[in-house]
């Protein structure tokens, strides 16, 4: 092997350099890996590569890391700073030994013998030139391209046609004292670990570039000879009086309409066009967790990915940032109406695979959509669809829609041997471009049909958007969930397969309402989201700067000293500089007078910003309720605030999504924080301090409307307890409209009928439904509603019951 400082490899790494762009990932390996600036560093790489260290070399440099070639000197051994797992492969004949590798290994073992205070930190780093994963009849370009084990040329030749796109992944440094005090430092131990790093680095690459691509024809014929398909193709000629041949030539269609027609090519192009457009939209995107993401990978998981739907961004931005930190991006399971030209083609060529809205009792389709979705799972693909079914138009979660959770578990069941896990994802954007879109839908305007020109469109209207925000949630492990829903599932299916089981439905829904939980605890609390809960909650959405740094303070300390879960991010930096990222957005207004600055939202801009405020109601939905209590009783006792949100919450976590696993010790640890910022003084017994009373009454307006709807309600409950759940609805949506029109309120969820839909469902499985025996409890919660109204609103809401139903 040539010399590092020789003139022939310097020449080498020079050219290297000019053809050579590369990816980290990583992008911070000190924060994101358990390395130590303080201890001695060794590299472990697959193959001997001049080409390798030398790209490694140009990484290390920019992050402050020990180069590779720098030979590492400790109590008198002077040894190579990288160790492979084998050798060179010559042009020609076979690959050089790996022995060498052994004896650097079992030195470094002998150093942790004499030296009980040495720990030497091994870090597995791998190349990828392209992250071309191959397909399942290669024949040329493998050959050309022999991604695991090239020669020098075909390295060279990757190099130079696949330069470009170069990740290098760092992993989790190992410890070789642990190893050392575990299992010895014998010869044998340097064998096993030259085996473990085998392991590792096959599994790296199966993350990185994804199982092989099939050709499209030949799945196409692999599903059409399965049980299921044959069956349905039969039943469609029998039911349609056509012949078997018809009916195959439709479920060909079918799937030709359905599947993705996933290309390595294209998505190499497409990262090139989505990095410009993303820097062109954002100033940065912020990640959280995409490590335990990667570790689920590496450990051989089935991933589902199931994100909230804000915008057509969705697709582009959580496939961008997971190709980024070293992921496949995923196969999309997107609606039928994004199937135009030129954008549906792109799309299938990108892993989307198309979706109709409803079934409609069309079993051909069904079964043919079933064992496509169960082909992807069977070979390793990763796949992405939205339980919300359509982007949310208030900013809120969506009710979930089960049908591809039925069915991922419908694959579990069918005998998917390796873990199947859910992971949520929460999206969240500084700027959703189609909000203005979603208020004139909401006012009733018809949705309009995607086509080209909206494309178009949106791209010229491109601009400063701020952030993007992807914060990947807890992972939800469909096996142990159905463990734990029906712990005898497996033996039950083996022995009636085709019988559908009681629990099943049920867990579905389980499942998903805890998949809609789960985003919602990965929540952005943002610059402008939090700006915007605290102007919509001031009387004329405007306040004087300093009153609103003063409640950006109070909300980032809550935020960060009583965590709503540990998946949430806040916005970085302090209340002056959240106020400043926001009017750079051009979000809010800045004026000023001779007393001072006033922060305000435009009129026209109120219910836009409502739309940012929703995303995040839930993160503060409890402190403000608590806030309520303590500004609108007179009896401020911990007791009290426990009941009143013991009563609120169910209904709260239903229409939030909420997933506080403690909420008693929560509520205490808001009530002492309260207390240590002046707000509030007492331990049992709470004095509200008048001089800061105004941050209370902001803070409880956040979830006001939330409680005028709960007052509704629960008035109509208790006027008319027989009163059934469809009468229930409709009368609360009527109420809500007068009351909106009479007291100005605008948002858009105050008028969602979908909303008092679910809440009734809630209301229903709680038992305050229908003339139930819990009518004391609907009486006390509909005096806790009221007493924490304003005097007007209270009074239009109880004489329009009244008038309603007198």
């Amino acid at each position: 092997m040539l010399k590092p400082d020789s003139i022939i490899a310097k020449s080498l790494r020079w050219i290297q350099k000019l053809m050579v762009h590369s990816v980290v990932v990583p992008e911070d390996p000190f924060a994101d890996l358990n390395l130590d600036r303080d201890k001695p560093v060794v590299y472990v790489m697959k193959t001997e590569s001049l080409s390798d260290i030398a790209a490694l070399n140009e990484i290390t440099a920019k992050y402050d890391l020990p180069s590779p070639y720098e030979r590492l000197d400790i109590d008198g051994l002077n040894t190579p700073r990288i160790v492979c797992v084998e050798g060179r492969k010559p042009l020609f004949g076979k690959r050089h030994s790996g022995e060498k590798f052994v004896a650097n290994f079992t030195k470094l073992l002998d150093l942790h013998q004499k030296n009980k205070e040495l720990d030497i930190q091994l870090v597995p780093v791998s190349l990828y030139w392209g992250r071309i994963p191959g397909k399942e009849d290669d024949t040329m370009t493998a050959a050309v391209f022999e991604r695991e084990n090239p020669t020098w040329l075909r390295k060279w030749l990757m190099i130079l046609f696949l330069g470009r796109h170069n990740f290098i992944q760092f992993s989790n440094a190992m410890s070789l004292r642990y190893m050392a005090d575990e299992h010895g430092t014998d010869v044998s131990i340097a064998h096993k670990l030259i085996r473990v790093a085998r392991v590792h680095f096959r599994r790296q690459r199966k993350v990185m570039t994804g199982p092989q691509l099939p050709n499209r024809q030949a799945m196409f014929n692999s599903l059409l000879k399965s049980e299921s398909i044959t069956k349905a193709i039969q039943e469609e000629a029998a039911n349609k009086k056509i012949s078997e041949e018809k009916a195959r030539e439709k479920a060909i269609e079918y799937l030709d309409e359905i599947a993705a027609d996933y290309s390595d090519n294209l998505i190499r192009i497409a990262e090139r066009f989505l990095t410009w457009l993303w820097n062109k939209l954002y100033s940065g995107i912020s990640i959280k967790s995409a490590e335990q993401v990667r570790k689920l990978h590496h450990d051989g998981h089935e991933i589902v990915y199931v994100p909230c739907h804000r915008s057509h961004m969705d697709y582009l931005l959580l496939s961008y940032i997971l190709y980024y930190q070293g992921m496949v991006p995923p196969h999309i399971a997107a609606g039928i109406n994004l199937n135009f030209w030129p954008a549906g083609p792109m799309f299938r060529r990108g892993g989307a695979f198309f979706i109709r809205r409803s079934f409609n009792g069309n079993k051909l389709y069904t079964a043919v959509f079933r064992e496509y979705l169960d082909q992807l799972f069977a070979k390793g693909y990763s796949v992405e669809y939205f339980t919300e079914g359509g982007r949310s138009r208030t900013g809120r979660l969506l009710a979930p829609k089960t049908g591809m959770l039925a069915m991922t578990v419908n694959s579990v069941l069918r005998g998917i041997e390796r873990p199947v896990t859910l992971v949520p994802v929460y999206l969240g954007y500084d700027h959703v471009m189609e909000v203005s879109t979603y208020h004139k839908e909401l006012s009733g305007k018809k949705k309009q049909k995607e086509s080209v020109w909206q494309v178009f469109g949106a791209l010229r209207k491109l601009g400063n958007f701020g952030q993007g925000y992807v914060n990947f949630g807890e992972p939800i492990n469909v096996q142990q969930f159905l463990t734990q829903q029906a712990p005898d599932w497996r033996e039950e299916i083996a022995q009636d397969p085709e019988q559908k089981p009681t629990w099943l439905t049920p867990a579905v829904n389980t499942l998903a309402n805890k998949v809609m939980t789960n985003i919602n605890s990965a929540a952005a609390a943002s610059s402008v989201t939090l700006t915007s809960m605290v102007l919509l909650a001031s009387e004329q959405n405007a306040l004087e700067r300093s009153e609103l740094e003063r409640q950006l303070d109070l909300y980032l300390k809550l935020l960060k000293e009583v965590p709503y879960t540990g998946y949430t991010s806040v916005a970085e930096g302090n209340p002056t500089e959240v106020v400043d990222q926001c009017l750079s957005l051009k979000k809010f207004t800045s004026t000023s007078d001779k007393l001072g600055e006033i922060i305000a939202i435009e009129e026209h801009a109120v219910i836009a910003m409502s739309y940012y405020r929703n995303n995040i109601i839930h993160l503060m939905a409890v402190p403000s309720l608590i806030a309520s209590c303590l500004v609108q009783y007179e009896e401020h006792s911990r007791e009290r605030i426990h009941s009143i949100v013991n009563d609120f919450y169910p209904l709260l976590k239903a229409e939030l999504f909420m997933g506080i696993e403690d909420l008693p010790a929560y509520v205490d640890h808001v009530l002492n924080l309260f207390v240590e910022q002046g707000l509030i003084s007492g331990s049992d017994e709470f004095e509200v301090n008048q001089g800061n009373i105004t941050q209370l009454m902001l803070l409880s307006e956040t979830v006001s409307e939330t409680l005028q709807r709960y007052a509704i309600i629960f008035n109509l409950l208790a006027y008319k307890p027989d009163i059934e759940r469809s009468d229930l609805e409709s009368a609360s949506h009527t109420l809500a409209q007068r009351l909106g029109a009479l007291h100005g309120i605008t948002a858009p969820e105050f008028y969602d009928k979908k909303l008092y839909n679910n809440l009734s469902v809630k209301l229903k499985e709680l038992g305050h439904l229908s003339g139930s025996d819990n009518q004391f409890a609907v009486i006390r919660i509909r005096d806790h509603a009221n007493g924490m109204l304003r005097l007007s609103v209270r009074k239009t809401i109880v004489d329009s019951v009244t008038m309603e139903h007198g």
